[in-house]
Order: C-alpha cells, then sequence, then structure tokens
C-alpha cells in the first residue's frame, strides 16, 4: 500500500516497525456535545483505513482517546475547558456530560459501521502516566513551571513544526479563536502540559500533582495514551488535518523528547467538510448531526457512501442536493444487488482472486475509496455469474462497510411478500434496479400476456435484451436486471 504522509509530504510504500502488525492511533472525540457530520468523515476514512490494513493481512492494534478533560476552547491552551462549558450548557456534571455524549458518539458510529477501535481510553483514567511523562520532560529539561503550570520548552528542539504544508487556516487555529498571549510562556510556540488551580479556579476536575492542584493538558494525554497502549513506536497516527496544529506537532514534540527517539513513522490527515459557507463547526451553527440526518429520512450508510465518493484528502462539500444524489446512488446500487440471484453458478475462487488483486492495487494507492466504489460497478458488469458476483462484493465490503449484501437481502425479500402478496390479489408487481422505464415496459409486456398477444410481449422482450435487460418471470410479476 502507498499512502501519503503528512510529515514527509509525499506518498510512501506503508511499512510498519513490526512485519505484519500496525500500532494505530485514532484522536478521539472531545465528549462535550454531538459529533458534526465533518467529524464524522475523519472516522469514515480511518475505519476504511483499518479495514484495508486487516484486508491486506496485517494485525492493527488500533487505540483511540476520549478527550473527557483538558481540552481548551481554543486549541492554543486558551479559553475555558470544553467539557467544563457542556456541563454549564446541560447543568449536569462534567461526568455525566462525558458519559452522555460517548455513548452517542459510538452509537453514530455504529449506525455508520465504523468499527469500535480495540483500545478505547478516556483521559481521567490515566493522569498518573500524564504525571509521571510531565515529571520526565522537566528532568530531561523540556519543561519548566511557571505561574503554576507546567509548559513545554519548544527552544529546546531543533524542529517544532513537523507539519508545514498546511494550510494557513489550519495552521493559525489559535488566532482564529483569539488568543491571549500567555505571560508565563518562555517561547511563543511553548505550550501547556499540566495546569492549576491558579489559572482556572472553577475547573471540575482536579488532581494532586507535584506542582499543585491542577488538570492535564489537550496534548500531552494523547501522546502517554498511546505510549501506554501502542508502545514506543507508533506506525500510523491519524486525524482531521485541523489536528496537524497545534495537536499532532505538540504530540510528536514531547513524545520525541520523552522516549529519545522518533516516534511516528506515518501521519494521515482527513480534511474538512465545508458547507457552502465553509468549514462545517459546532461555533458555526452549522452543526448537522447523523440524527438529524435520520429524521430527514436518510440511511447513515448513504452519507457515509457520500464520504467514500471523495478522497480523503480533498476538501468534501456538503449539500442537501449532494446527499441526495449519493442516497439515490446508494440506492439504485442496492436495487442492482438485490436483482442477483445467490443460487445462479458458484462463487469461483479463482474470479474473487482476481477482483482482489484489483482491489488491493487500486485502493491500496493513498486509500482511493472513490475507486473502490467504481470496483463494485466493475463487478455488476462483470460477466460471471451471479454468485460470484456477490461473493465478491462481500468481500469488498469488509472494507467499504456499506452493508451491500444485508441491504439488498432485505430488499430482496421486502420486494418477495409485496410480489406474493401481490399475486394472492391478483396483482402484478415488477423487482428492477429503479428505472422507471424499463419498469414500464416490463408492465406493458405483462399487459401483452395477460390480453395473449405474445407477440407484442416478445417483442418487448427482446427489445429489453437489447438493451441489455434480463426479465425473469414470477409468481405475481417479474424481476429484471441488466446483464
Amino acid at each position: 500500500m502507498y499512502l501519503y504522509n503528512s510529515a514527509t509530504h509525499k506518498k510512501e510504500q506503508f511499512r510498519t516497525h513490526t512485519p505484519g502488525r500496525v500500532e494505530m492511533y485514532t484522536c478521539g472525540p472531545t465528549v462535550y456535545h454531538f459529533a458534526h457530520i465533518g467529524n464524522l468523515r475523519s472516522y469514515i476514512m480511518e475505519d476504511v483505513l483499518e479495514k484495508f490494513l486487516r484486508y491486506e493481512g496485517y494485525g492493527v492494534n488500533r487505540v483511540m482517546n476520549i478527550t473527557d478533560v483538558g481540552h481548551l476552547a481554543s486549541d492554543a491552551d486558551t479559553g475555558e475547558d470544553k467539557m467544563l462549558k457542556g456541563a454549564k450548557r446541560e447543568n449536569k456534571s462534567v461526568m455525566d456530560i462525558a458519559k452522555f455524549y460517548t455513548d452517542a458518539f459510538f452509537s453514530d458510529c455504529a449506525k455508520l459501521n465504523i468499527k469500535t477501535p480495540e483500545v478505547v481510553q478516556p483521559a481521567t483514567g490515566l493522569v498518573d502516566e500524564f504525571i509521571q511523562v510531565v515529571s520526565s520532560l522537566i528532568d530531561k529539561g523540556f519543561a519548566y513551571v511557571a505561574g503554576g503550570n507546567v509548559y513545554f520548552d519548544t527552544s529546546r528542539l531543533g524542529r517544532y513544526y513537523v507539519f508545514n504544508d498546511h494550510d494557513e487556516d489550519d495552521l493559525a487555529v489559535g488566532v482564529r479563536d483569539g488568543v491571549e498571549e500567555d505571560a508565563n510562556k518562555r517561547n511563543k510556540n511553548d505550550f501547556v502540559l499540566w495546569f492549576t488551580k491558579s489559572k482556572f479556579e472553577d475547573q471540575a476536575l482536579k488532581w494532586d500533582s507535584p506542582w499543585g492542584v491542577g488538570y492535564p493538558g489537550w496534548h500531552i494525554e494523547c501522546s502517554c495514551i498511546s505510549m501506554k497502549f501502542n508502545g514506543e513506536y507508533l506506525d500510523l497516527h491519524c486525524g482531521g488535518v485541523d489536528n496537524a496544529f497545534p495537536h499532532h506537532t505538540n504530540e510528536t514534540a514531547q513524545s520525541e523528547a520523552y522516549l529519545g527517539h522518533p516516534w511516528c513513522r506515518q501521519w494521515f490527515h482527513v480534511h474538512h467538510l465545508n458547507t457552502n459557507s465553509g468549514k462545517m463547526s459546532k461555533s458555526k451553527g452549522e452543526f448537522l448531526t447523523v440524527s438529524l440526518l435520520e429524521e430527514k429520512g436518510y440511511d447513515p450508510l448513504a452519507y457515509r457512501f457520500f464520504c467514500l465518493q471523495s478522497h480523503y484528502r480533498k476538501g468534501l462539500v456538503f449539500s442537501w442536493e449532494n446527499l441526495d444524489n449519493a442516497a439515490g446512488a446508494y440506492g439504485k446500487l442496492i436495487r442492482r444487488i438485490a436483482a442477483l440471484d445467490p443460487g445462479q453458478g458458484t462463487a469461483d475462487p479463482a474470479v474473487l482472486g482476481q477482483y482482489r488483486e484489483k482491489f488491493l492495487e487500486l485502493v491500496g494507492n493513498d486509500l482511493n475509496t472513490s475507486m473502490g466504489v467504481t470496483c463494485l460497478y466493475d463487478v455488476l458488469k462483470a460477466p460471471v455469474d451471479d454468485a460470484a458476483k456477490l461473493a465478491v462484493l462481500a468481500d469488498f465490503d469488509t472494507v467499504l462497510s456499506l452493508s451491500l449484501l444485508e441491504r439488498a437481502a432485505a430488499l430482496r425479500e421486502k420486494e418477495a411478500a409485496q410480489a406474493k402478496t401481490a399475486a394472492a390479489s391478483g396483482g402484478f408487481t415488477v423487482q428492477g434496479e429503479g428505472d422507471p422505464a424499463v419498469d414500464a415496459l416490463v408492465l406493458q409486456r405483462a399487459d401483452a400476456k395477460k390480453s395473449k398477444n405474445f407477440a407484442e410481449a416478445d417483442r418487448i422482450r427482446d427489445e429489453l435484451k437489447a438493451q441489455g435487460i434480463e426479465i425473469t418471470d414470477v409468481p405475481g410479476g417479474a424481476v429484471w436486471k441488466r446483464v
């Protein structure tokens, strides 16, 4: 597999520290509110990446943090703690807020077929580890205490800006959110490892530490959680492009200072989901959730399909019209699969191997999910038995996770039941791939047969056959498919 590396700014052959095993880390949610669909685009693409690596044969240990303390309103260490902000908004405790929105996040993930990582670790569960690493950074001369807080000293680094190809809007998070200058810092890029009560008297969650009662900064949690569960060498770190600076930059600085060697070899950043007015964000009020999509009648997997049609390193523009187009295409895809006959032919392993190699080649070129979707249509048009097509589609869907065969089987059963009801009442049901023009011709053929105008029925059948459409008569109706 070749994957773009945000640290080297080029596509590279994917390699791991331990052959055959991937240590993978995903920046998880700050659980102070619902995740919007822009956040979830990143998790969808990271999910596909993990599943593709498994498809290639890797063993994957994927770790995700849950930020339930320490993430301030500005990513540059200023403003109110987001968790405290959420608790005040809803008049609940911080831990009640964390539990509710953690559950909501994983519920949304389940609806989108996003696999839960092997390790999910809330920040509040590893405070002792944070204190140990911060203490070590002070001992090594990479951190200092000032004004009651502990800061990382970026002047000790040979290189601080490890990601320098991102847009200015992505880098200037602090400027965008209105940073107040911190007089305690020795250097403008220094960042907080540990806050004390001297700065945030109303902070709900506090712990004893060598520097006073306080709580950890946001950046230190990811480094410590990864080092605990992934080990000293991280193969793959994922997140949204807006995490590159300062969050991932600061993670790299403190991790390598603590370890004394390079930490993460591959960085995977997913670009923004935009609306016509710009980047989707909670602060702008453009707060679209999975639940809202469902309320409007959309299958969450139609949104997953929408995301897969675009490349993860390109901004994706959301509009209801664009989602309608994706939902329509997803529905037609399911109909085409439902029209396949599982009992026609056999699942030839040679056919599966041939298409699997093509899928590996195309999707393995920097996680090209749009080509993965194209592969689905190529299979449907292939000159092989339906059973073989279904086997290949099932294989591809272990990566794409669109529930193709499950949705198709449900549709097949639904339409079979409708046909049975129609037969009992003397009616006629057309099952096909959702093309009204073809449905109309199939109905005309049925009317011709009913009138014993067999010449006209044969003419319509031949006309459809010339269009590559095959009709099968069933009790109570007919089923058509493209061949």
